[in-house]
């Protein structure tokens, strides 16, 4: 099975989950024997681009005609089975689809954020979540608040560069949905639900789980969106070491925060931004996993770290989290106080739930412990969802 995997790379000096992602997906697939040919582009070229290449940057999010020449030639030459899309912005451009199905080559995406409705992507504005533009054929909200990049210029051009494209990426023929959520976000915005694949990303095995550590950890960005606010309101309504240790690893603009709420209390201990080594030691040395984002958190890679290590997770109920730790059954009650799943626990995100929950999963770990390692082998393992992917490849790649 040949197959070419297309994705614009963002920018280096931002790092990116989903740079990642399609990395170790790429080789994953290279491992199981499927031939992948890379059509990449990286925002680093930008800078170095010349004048008249950045004359037409501005169109290029609705068509960028050197990418569709260049792709038509590589299609034409290699006559893959599949195009596999990731993010098309703003070096690709959508119209890749297209190009693709002009040659008569299926599409596949993996949709990474809510970018086909939101023009930042993260339904996420000023600090709230935001949905303004669900449902418009223009987002104007979008424009008017400057979602894109800060700037109303920009935010016009991807909006109506969203509007363009509505066709477009209804033509897509298989989507890969990251969780449920994500696939509930593409049936809103008119997907059939027979196009839209589950399909998890997946981290390599670290092996088997250590003894179950103690207290909390929380891994990750030091940013607004991932809670830490919601997170230390909670902590600080109970007594300084009646919940174990709260270790916070990572960095971010939240930093001098977590570095005050260190020096305030004995059981709050600040690690710094880690290497591997270092996050395989505080995940060992921890019983829980936090997850506290107030945004609709698309799939925080954390969390199946936490699942692989055997450590449960609680979080938030907002976005990919309540799939990760198996917390999204049908019948769940909606905005309930708690809901426990397979590998975790999932409560609004207010600080008084947070609050009450902490002490049901400082005592629930070492029961869910085991069934979070389950979880991590049946879902998130490389060799079980490297299978899954290769299975939506070959339900579209035409039989000989």
């Amino acid at each position: 099975m040949r197959i070419v995997v297309a994705h614009n790379r963002y920018r280096e000096a931002q790092p990116s989950g989903e740079n990642t992602i399609v990395d170790v997906e790429t080789a994953q697939l290279r491992a199981a024997g499927v031939e992948v040919l890379q059509f990449v582009r990286s925002s680093d070229e930008i800078p170095s681009m010349s004048k008249t290449s950045k004359a037409l940057l501005p169109i290029s999010p609705i068509y960028a005609p050197k990418a569709q020449a260049d792709l038509s030639r590589l299609l034409t030459e290699h006559r893959p089975d599949v195009l596999h899309l990731h993010n098309p912005y703003p070096l690709l451009s959508p119209w890749v689809v297209r190009t693709a199905h002009r040659h008569g080559v299926p599409v596949v995406q993996t949709v990474h954020n809510y970018r086909q409705v939101c023009s930042s992507g993260l339904y996420f504005r000023d600090g709230k979540i935001c949905q303004d533009c669900r449902g418009k054929t223009l987002g104007v909200p979008a424009i008017k608040n400057r979602c894109y990049r800060g700037s109303t210029v920009q935010s016009a051009l991807m909006a109506t560069t969203l509007a363009v494209h509505r066709g477009t990426w209804h033509s897509v023929d298989r989507f890969i949905a990251l969780t449920s959520a994500v696939a509930d976000h593409l049936r809103d915005y008119g997907v059939p639900a027979d196009r839209i694949v589950v399909k998890p990303n997946a981290i390599p095995d670290p092996g088997p789980p250590a003894s179950l550590g103690e207290g909390f950890l929380f891994l990750g960005r030091l940013s607004p969106e991932k809670g830490l606010d919601l997170l230390l309101d909670a902590w600080r309504r109970h007594p300084d070491g009646s919940l174990g240790p709260l270790r916070i690893a990572g960095d971010g603009e939240l930093r001098p925060l977590v570095e005050a709420a260190a020096a305030q209390r004995a059981d709050v201990t600040f690690l710094g931004p880690l290497d591997r080594a270092g996050v395989r030691a505080a995940l060992d040395a921890s019983a829980v996993v936090l997850a506290t984002s107030t945004w609709h958190d698309v799939l925080p890679t954390v969390i199946i770290e936490a699942l692989a290590s055997g450590r449960p997770v609680l979080g938030t109920n907002l976005g990919g989290i309540p799939f990760l730790v198996g917390a999204d059954h049908p019948g769940s009650p909606v905005g309930a106080a708690l809901v426990q799943g397979e590998a975790g626990w999932v409560v609004p995100a207010d600080p008084a739930a947070l609050a009450a929950a902490l002490p049901v999963a400082a005592a629930g770990a070492a029961a869910l412990s085991a069934s979070a390692r389950s979880r991590y082998e049946r879902t998130f393992h490389p060799d079980v969802v490297t299978k899954r992917l290769i299975d939506v490849y070959a339900s579209l790649a035409p039989t000989a």
